[in-house]
């Protein structure tokens, strides 16, 4: 019988694990599974939880960190500890529908080896968030050339050499849904439509959307350095215009050239525009340093898997 095994990485999520975990048992019927729920470091009884249900149930198994690593490399630890046929992970807000498990598993089953979902709109987000996802997912199929459907999740099935192929990638800053798409293999997507979440509130504040976006974008293209390089050429060829205009102008009227309202706010403006341009070369740079020191990406301290 094949095996499937569902990876959820949890961040203080002690109202969810119950419900979702029973969710899901109802779901799988025909399978030989296990749940490996990964816990991100919670500060709340994430983890007690966790330990109460796997005694009852020795199909829950568990990864818990050290501290807060992020949810892209809690997803990553469950992938390196899974050996199932198939691997599929969502997350612990119940907002990912454990109905559509056996929708994923029918599209496997005829043949195809990543099967990910795509989030209907939900009119109930507030209208900026729909804004801001809409703008990104544009963004990054603009400047990677990827080709990410809008509205992509966390929630798919990886087939077994999928998921050896993603097991050798090191990287100390993950995304993904761009991984996802760039690694190629026969995939399709589903549509959903996102539930409320059961209990708790949302962990992606604004801040942290904008920070998993800005890493997404260049985590998989240098088209933000030639950016800024077209952007400094065409603001240098206007500046030179716009002076040569001035100076004909004043020529031309025999009025003298005003002096410091015109130096400061060219001045301002390229010490904007050269920190944007060294803001981006610093990413890159950053970048390479921390994955120069190659430190572990994340670091377990309990677990009952082996």
């Amino acid at each position: 019988m094949k095996t499937i095994q569902i990876v959820i990485p949890v961040y203080n999520e002690e109202g969810n694990i119950a419900k979702l975990t029973e969710s899901i048992i109802n779901e799988i019927k025909l399978y030989n599974y296990s749940i490996i729920l990964v816990n991100d470091g919670s500060t709340d009884d994430t983890l007690q939880k966790i330990k109460d249900i796997a005694k009852d149930n020795d199909k829950i198994k568990y990864l818990s960190f050290s501290k807060n690593f992020g949810h892209q490399f809690a997803l990553k630890a469950g992938l390196d500890y899974s050996s199932a046929d198939a691997v599929i992970s969502m997350d612990g807000d119940m907002q990912h529908p454990p109905s559509i498990i056996n929708l994923l598993i029918e599209q496997w089953e005829k043949g195809h080896e990543i099967v990910y979902t795509v989030r209907e709109e939900d009119i109930n987000l507030p209208f900026l968030k729909r804004l801001t996802s809409r703008i990104f997912y544009r963004l990054m199929n603009n400047i990677s050339g990827l080709k990410l459907k809008e509205g992509m999740a966390d929630f798919r099935l990886l087939d077994k050499k999928v998921v050896d192929e993603v097991k050798k990638f090191t990287e100390n800053e993950l995304f993904f849904r761009g991984l996802i798409n760039w690694i190629g293999y026969k995939q399709i997507g589903i549509k959903y439509k996102p539930e409320a979440r059961f209990s708790g509130k949302s962990k992606y504040t604004y801040k942290k959307m904008f920070k998993f976006a800005l890493q997404g974008i260049t985590s998989f293209s240098t088209k933000p350095l030639y950016i800024s390089v077209y952007f400094g050429l065409m603001i240098t060829a206007i500046t030179f215009i716009l002076y040569f205009i001035y100076l004909f102008y004043s020529f031309y009227t025999q009025s003298n050239i005003s002096g410091w309202a015109s130096l400061i706010s060219t001045v301002v403006f390229f010490g904007g525009l050269n920190l944007t341009v060294l803001g981006i070369i610093g990413i890159y740079i950053g970048k390479l340093f921390m994955q120069s020191k190659n430190r572990p990406t994340y670091i377990i301290s309990e677990k009952n898997i082996l």
